[in-house]
C-alpha cells in the first residue's frame, strides 16, 4: 500500500512539476494539475449543457424538446407532451402560431377506408414535367432526406437512410461525395454535383459526363441537384482531411489517397447565369433527368438574372433547393455558419417573390432545407411556397446522433460522422432504417394532421394566412407581412386557386 501510495505521489509530484516549467498554458503554471480540470470542463461542457444545465427549449442547434420528439417518433414511441406548452408564448419573439379553422377535416383512423398507416404525401408538382424531361417523374414523398457524404457520414449511416428511404418512399440525396455502394440499398437517389465533381471527374478534377452516364445508369438516381452553395459554409468549399479519406472513399469520389480532398469554392463549368443555364441543359439532355440545383442566399442579383433569363429563353432549372443559414451537417468556419447567408424563412421569400415577379412559380419545384423537420417550420415552408422539404440534421438524430458536436474530428460516439471502424460498429443500418422510416412517415403524420386542423387537405394548399407569428408583449403579426407577401405572391403560393377538400 505504501509503495501504491508513493508511486501515486510521485507521478503527482513530475506532472505538478511538468506543468510549472512548461510555458504554454498559464493556467496550468499557476494551478498545476488542477488546473487541468478547467480545460476537461471547457471539453465536456456541451455534455453537461445538453444533460445537466438547460432547459428543454434552450439548447441548440436543436433543443432537447426537438431532440426528444425525434428520438419518440423514430422508435414509434409515444411522442405528445404532457400538461401544455413549456414555451412563454408572450415573450417568445417571431413564435409560429398556425390558425386553425372551426370547421377542420376529420383525420382517418385505423379501421377507416381511407386511412393509410405510411401516410403518404406525393408531391403536388412533377419534377422536370414543366421542361418536358424524359424521365420527369411525381415524388413519392414531399419530406425527403438533404444532401450528406459518404465521408462526411460513415457507410453505416448512410445505408441506414438509403433503406430507410426505401420503406418511407422518400428520395435520398447523396450529397456531394458521389454514389457509393451505401447509396444501394434500395432508396431513389438524388445525385448532388458539387464543385469537386466527385463521382463524375477526370483526374486534374474537371467535370466528366462521360463518368456521369455511367453513374447514372447504374444507379436509381432520379434528378440530379448541383449545388452552389450550403448553409453550414456559403461561398466556401468544402474539405475532407487526409486522415478520414479511406481507399473506398478515394475511388468513390476519384481522388487520390494520402492528400486532404479539396471542394473549390466555385464550379469550373460555369461562372454565370448564361453558363450555368447551358451546363444544366446539358445535364437534362443527355441523361433525360430532372436538374435543378442548391444554394444559400446572399446576393440577390444572381437571383434576379436568373428568373429573368427564364422567363425569356428556353432554358431553366427544375428545381431550386433553398437552404438556410442556419443549415448544415458537418464542420464549418464559425463566422461563416453564424454570419453568412440569409436564414431559410428570410432567403425562401426573397427568391420565391422573385420567381412570382416572373409569373415563374409553377415552372419550378421549390424545396426548402434548413431546419425545417419539424411539423410547423415545415408546414410554415409549404405556406411560403416550398413544394417539398429536405431534412439532414433531424434524419442524423433518428438514425442515433445525440448532438455530441464532434462532426469535425472523426469520433462521432453514435458512428454516425466518423470513419472510425469501432464507432461505426455500434450503428446498425436495420435497426436505424427503421427508425428513419418511422421518423418520416411521423413527420407527414403530423403535417397531414395540421392541415386538417386548418380545414385543407395537402400542405400544397396551405399559404401564409394560415400563420401568425408572436411578437415579444401582446404583439402579433400576419406572416404574410412579416415575409412581404402581397396577396399576388400568397396566392401563388397555393398550387391551385381555391381550397380543395
Amino acid at each position: 500500500m505504501w509503495w501504491t501510495l508513493g508511486l501515486i505521489v510521485a507521478v503527482v509530484a513530475v506532472w505538478a512539476l511538468h506543468d510549472i516549467v512548461q510555458k504554454k498554458h498559464s493556467i496550468l503554471h499557476n494551478f498545476p494539475v488542477v488546473g487541468h480540470f478547467r480545460y476537461w470542463l471547457e471539453h465536456i461542457g456541451p455534455e453537461l449543457r445538453q444533460y445537466i444545465v438547460t432547459s428543454d427549449n434552450e439548447e441548440r442547434p436543436f433543443s432537447r424538446a426537438q431532440r426528444r420528439w425525434v428520438y419518440a417518433s423514430s422508435k414509434s414511441e409515444n411522442n405528445y407532451f404532457g400538461f401544455g406548452t413549456s414555451v412563454d408564448l408572450e415573450e417568445h419573439p417571431n413564435h409560429v402560431i398556425i390558425k386553425h379553422s372551426p370547421f377542420p377535416l376529420n383525420d382517418p383512423h385505423p379501421g377507416d377506408a381511407n386511412f393509410d398507416a405510411s401516410y403518404s404525401i406525393p408531391s403536388q408538382k412533377v419534377l422536370g414535367e414543366y421542361r418536358g424531361r424524359r424521365h420527369a417523374f411525381k415524388p413519392e414523398s414531399l419530406v425527403n432526406i438533404s444532401g450528406m457524404s459518404f465521408g462526411a457520414l460513415s457507410g453505416p449511416a448512410i445505408e441506414a437512410i438509403n433503406r430507410g428511404c426505401e420503406l418511407a418512399g422518400a428520395l435520398h440525396n447523396t450529397g456531394e461525395g458521389g454514389v457509393s455502394p451505401h447509396h444501394q440499398h434500395g432508396g431513389d437517389l438524388m445525385w448532388q454535383i458539387g464543385t469537386g465533381y466527385f463521382g463524375c471527374r477526370e483526374k486534374d478534377g474537371t467535370f466528366s459526363l462521360e463518368r456521369l452516364m455511367e453513374v447514372v445508369e447504374k444507379n436509381p438516381v432520379r434528378a440530379l441537384e448541383i449545388k452552389l452553395s450550403q448553409g453550414a459554409k456559403p461561398g466556401v468549399g468544402g474539405m475532407l482531411p487526409a486522415e478520414k479519406i479511406t481507399p473506398e472513399i478515394a475511388a468513390i469520389r476519384g481522388i487520390p489517397m494520402g492528400k486532404d480532398c479539396l471542394s473549390p469554392s466555385s464550379h469550373r463549368e460555369f461562372d454565370s447565369v448564361d453558363s450555368m443555364l447551358d451546363f444544366v441543359e446539358l445535364l437534362a439532355q443527355a441523361t433525360g433527368l430532372p436538374v435543378g440545383i442548391k444554394s444559400a442566399i446572399g446576393n440577390m442579383d444572381f437571383w434576379s438574372d436568373l428568373a429573368s433569363q427564364m422567363a425569356t429563353t428556353n432554358r431553366g432549372v427544375d428545381f431550386i433547393t433553398i437552404d438556410g443559414g442556419e443549415g448544415g451537417t458537418g464542420a464549418a468556419p464559425r463566422v461563416f455558419s453564424d454570419h453568412v447567408a440569409l436564414p431559410f424563412k428570410h432567403g425562401m421569400s426573397r427568391v420565391y417573390r422573385e420567381f412570382v415577379a416572373q409569373d415563374l412559380q409553377d415552372h419550378v419545384t421549390f424545396i426548402g432545407s434548413g431546419k425545417l423537420g419539424f411539423p410547423e417550420q415545415a408546414l410554415l415552408a409549404f405556406g411560403m411556397g416550398c413544394d417539398m422539404i429536405s431534412v439532414a440534421r433531424e434524419a442524423m438524430l433518428s438514425i442515433g446522433c445525440i448532438q455530441a458536436q464532434r462532426c469535425h474530428t472523426g469520433f462521432c460516439p453514435a458512428g454516425v460522422a466518423t470513419q472510425n471502424k469501432w464507432l461505426m460498429a455500434g450503428l446498425d443500418p436495420t435497426l436505424k432504417a427503421a427508425r428513419l422510416a418511422n421518423y418520416l412517415v411521423s413527420l407527414r403524420k403530423e403535417l397531414l394532421r395540421l392541415c386538417r386542423a386548418c380545414g385543407v387537405s395537402h400542405p400544397a394548399y396551405m399559404t401564409l394566412d394560415h400563420f401568425e407569428l408572436l411578437g415579444k408583449g401582446m404583439a402579433t403579426q400576419p406572416a404574410a407581412d412579416a415575409f412581404g407577401y402581397d396577396k399576388t405572391v400568397t396566392q401563388a403560393a397555393t398550387l391551385y386557386e381555391g381550397i380543395v377538400r
